[in-house]
């Protein structure tokens, strides 16, 4: 067993000699790639190890970049960190398309943001609630050091609730809160105000005379900010004429391409299967912009998940609408994104994202966000009602599998001409270089 203790205190270099004399085979080749991969600046490198915890090692991902994409009549310059390789392009073919249509519009609803103290109390529910009132303002007052700054930026506490929850846990509760972190993320924030009210709420109750000696007693269960937050909303959206929709490359009549859309993105709202692979689509394009502007993917995607399962049937995040001869493509998705802190601040690439995006504030971010996973649904489903999502798909595809065969650019192009009209896969691509280069 190879079992090793304070692994975390071992230096990077001997870390990764333990890995590749103990889980790959004392391979030299594994260590230099290994070693390859660091930033040739150690202060940046030393920037990335400290990110997390036994840090090796850098793992690259492709930053690309989304020209010519027109929201709220501004031009922007999106980037997108995802490896999948027919995204970018599927997003820019989109920005394109509605550059000449207006572009896309967006607005941000509302930027609320929740946490809760969870505890366990066993008494009369009506006494609790009636403790909560009188108790509130001081209990608010407490935390006022802790949300000082905050409210400068304006933000802050912005209300703070006692749930029922004991229909779900006997005895359970929630101290509910509701919290303002302008361009913050705010996780931190959030969650050192919920400890500090979770402490005070508990010594509140301890020190209530009111309560008979039994009821004095509250396990505080946890402490922390939900990331379902469906009141952190933004709306983006396209729309024209269903003439000007009218595009060569539609292979259909404008109002043909407009009815079949709309009727995939329908069944994307009544059937489950449909809907998962729909709303990827979305987040492929989401996720992107979101690890390139150094946010939290994770904290985005089960929020977005845990909102189109709020009707109580897993659904599309986006909706389109064919009426009195106009075409609206929109969404409307939960992102609670920030601007300043974290790793927007940390990452060397996040920063430089954030200037390509002129500096936006958490609201504009949301915006640009909202807009590109549209754009992306926008390419996905014109793709598959009209050329099929694998003409595109494994054109980028043919690409990789000439990496893989560390093809030249002579053999490149050959068998870009050679598989226009094929059925690109690995075997056959093979197969087509062999052929050439035996013929050579």
């Amino acid at each position: 067993m190879n079992i090793i203790s304070g692994f975390s205190k071992l230096t990077k270099l001997e870390k990764i000699n333990y890995l590749v004399d103990h889980f790959l085979n004392g391979s030299r080749f594994s260590k230099d790639k290994i070693k390859s991969f660091w930033h040739d600046s150690e202060v940046e490198q030393k920037v990335f190890d400290d990110f997390s915890e036994n840090t090796i090692t850098n793992f690259y991902a492709p930053y690309g970049v989304v020209p010519n994409f027109k929201l709220n009549d501004k031009i922007h310059c999106v980037p997108m960190v995802i490896e999948e390789s027919s995204v970018v392009a599927a997003s820019a073919k989109a920005a394109k398309f509605w550059l000449e249509r207006g572009g896309f519009k967006a607005e941000v609803v509302s930027t609320t943001k929740v946490g809760q103290v969870h505890f366990i109390w066993n008494g009369d529910t009506e006494q609790l609630f009636d403790f909560f009132e009188k108790s509130k303002e001081e209990l608010i007052e407490s935390v006022s050091p802790l949300v000082v700054n905050m409210n400068k930026r304006g933000g802050g506490l912005l209300s703070l609730n006692l749930k029922d929850c004991t229909d779900l846990e006997e005895g359970y509760y929630q101290l509910h809160g509701e919290f303002e972190t302008c361009d913050a993320m705010g996780a931190n924030f959030i969650n050192s105000v919920l400890e500090a009210l979770g402490k005070k709420w508990e010594e509140q109750i301890l020190l209530n005379k009111g309560f008979d000696e039994a009821h004095r007693d509250v396990q505080i269960v946890m402490c922390i900010l939900s990331n379902y937050t469906p009141n952190c909303l933004v709306k983006a959206w396209v729309e024209c004429d269903i003439e000007d929709l009218e595009d060569r490359g539609l292979g259909m009549t404008a109002k043909e391409f407009a009815h079949k859309f709309s009727r995939a993105v329908r069944i994307a709202q009544k059937d489950v299967n449909r809907a998962v692979t729909h709303n990827k689509g979305i987040f492929n394009g989401i996720d992107a912009v979101v690890l390139a502007t150094g946010n939290d993917f994770r904290a985005i995607e089960a929020c977005g998940h845990a909102y189109a399962a709020r009707n109580g049937q897993y659904s599309s995040l986006s909706n389109c609408i064919v009426e009195n001869n106009r075409f609206k493509f929109e969404i409307e998705i939960p992102l609670a994104l920030g601007t300043v802190g974290g790793l927007t601040s940390l990452h060397p690439m996040s920063k430089i994202s954030l200037d390509m995006l002129g500096g936006p504030n958490a609201k504009e971010l949301m915006m640009i966000t909202a807009a590109i996973g549209l754009a992306q649904n926008f390419g996905a489903v014109r793709s598959l009602v009209t050329t099929g999502i694998q003409k595109g798909h494994m054109k980028m595809h043919l690409m990789n599998i000439l990496n893989h065969l560390e093809a030249n650019d002579e053999e490149r192009e050959k068998a870009r001409i050679q598989f226009e009209t094929q059925v690109i896969s690995f075997n056959s691509v093979r197969d087509f270089i062999a052929g050439l280069r035996n013929y050579q």
